[in-house]
């Protein structure tokens, strides 16, 4: 069902959102946003496009057009909170407004694909969450969309926004200036403890239905696309394990965030997903790879930890502290040789410049404000934008050889690059 949109107008008529060349009330070009979902990745998204107009000035300015949610109440909620302008109850119906140019989706995997290749199919740019989607199938047929619409000049992008982190992007930088020379080994850990309790609720990111999968795909699929990027190379292959710690727990009744409470009268389901994921890897350029991904790594709130050992040098890095990179240059003389702590809020670090003075530190929500810079800059100069949906189909690809490998005794597990992909 679609709401009348005559009576859930959040703005006049007068101010609705101009179409891409149209000018804004600001004097800039503006390009509308349309986005599906409303909660905890919808209101990072919403900070971000809103932010991106204040302190980037993009060549083309979000306007924030429509957002679309099953739930209407909450999706005027979230309207009312970033001046949203428009609420509708059906992604379709925000998928066929003409004044909605990019279409951001922020729901569960289970929906990923349907979206986006509707909205490619519509001549809509696209930025679609993380992981791309729950199965491989579905990946490569949204990369075939995406590679249909980008022959007509239409953009899509994948949402790991940790690429975006001020810190991360700098080390990738000085992987590709050499300064760590040949890689032997990554170390990569995605460490949370948000589920530890027993008794915490069941939610959607615990049902392989709707998730894919569970601590591998949630924030597992961050680590691995990190490791692409910031190496520049790609896993060959896996050898995996996979644990359910908690095998049923109370189903959930309200959920805000990744917090939720239960449902009275004391019901309980089966939780269908790992919480733990744990394998090896074998690079591309020949290189060594550990990674651990678990929502029960007891006092860990939200620990990113990579650590890439070359043989020029080193880089460590821990979202924890995620203004701060650690480079170890193998050069110096042994007297003084040892990690240095790099404050990353210098202007000529990457995205800096544009918020603070030196030395004042960002937060989580600046990646999210990064990204939608980024995108509608490439949508701009029509240059395509990273990740792209290729680049999230070479996660998803992992992410199945993780699962293919812990179901099998943790066999050693090949994963095919594409033709002409260099190591």
């Amino acid at each position: 069902m679609t709401t009348d949109t005559t009576a859930t107008d959040l703005a006049a008529a007068d101010t609705a959102a101009p179409s891409t060349g149209d000018a804004t009330r600001t004097g800039r070009i503006g390009i509308g946003i349309g986005m599906v979902g409303y909660a905890f990745m919808g209101l990072a998204h919403s900070q971000g496009w809103r932010n991106a107009r204040s302190f980037f000035d993009p060549a083309l300015s979000p306007e924030l057009v429509a957002i679309a949610g099953r739930d209407g109440a909450a999706a005027a909620e979230m309207a009312r909170r970033f001046d949203w302008q428009h609420v509708e109850t059906d992604w379709r119906a925000l998928v066929a407004r003409p004044d909605v140019e990019v279409v951001d989706i922020c729901t569960p995997g289970d929906t990923h694909a349907e979206i986006a290749i509707a909205a490619l199919d519509a001549g809509k740019h696209v930025l679609c969450e993380k992981p791309l989607a729950n199965t491989v199938d579905e990946a490569r047929r949204m990369a075939d969309a995406a590679e249909r619409a980008r022959a007509r000049g239409v953009r899509s992008m994948v949402g790991f926004t940790y690429r975006r982190v001020p810190a991360i992007a700098f080390a990738r930088q000085l992987v590709q200036e050499g300064r760590v020379g040949e890689i032997r080994h990554v170390r990569a850990q995605y460490l949370q403890d948000w589920l530890v309790d027993p008794e915490s609720p069941l939610t959607w990111r615990l049902e392989k239905e709707r998730a894919g999968s569970g601590a591998l795909g949630d924030i597992g699929a961050h680590i691995i696309d990190l490791t692409h990027f910031v190496t520049g190379e790609r896993i060959t292959g896996v050898s995996a394990t996979m644990e359910t710690f908690v095998k049923e727990r109370p189903v959930a009744g309200s959920v805000k965030g990744l917090s939720a409470s239960a449902q009275e009268g004391g019901e309980r389901g089966q939780v269908t997903v790992d919480d733990a994921a744990v394998f090896l890897a074998r690079l591309s350029g020949g290189g060594l790879g550990t990674f651990e991904a678990t929502r029960f790594a007891t006092g860990r709130k939200n620990s990113i930890r990579l650590e890439i050992n070359g043989s020029r040098g080193s880089l460590a890095f821990d979202f924890e502290d995620m203004n701060v990179l650690h480079v170890h240059d193998a050069s110096v003389d042994a007297r003084e040789s040892g990690f240095t702590k790099v404050v990353v809020t210098e202007p000529t670090h990457p995205y800096v410049e544009h918020w603070w003075p030196a030395g004042h530190g960002l937060g989580y929500e600046h990646g999210f404000t990064h990204q939608a810079a980024d995108l509608v800059d490439a949508i701009a100069r029509g240059v395509d934008p990273s990740p792209s949906f290729a680049d999230g189909l070479a996660v998803q690809e992992v992410l199945a050889a993780v699962e293919s490998s812990a179901a099998n005794a943790s066999a050693w597990t090949p994963i095919d690059l594409p033709a002409g992909t260099q190591p």
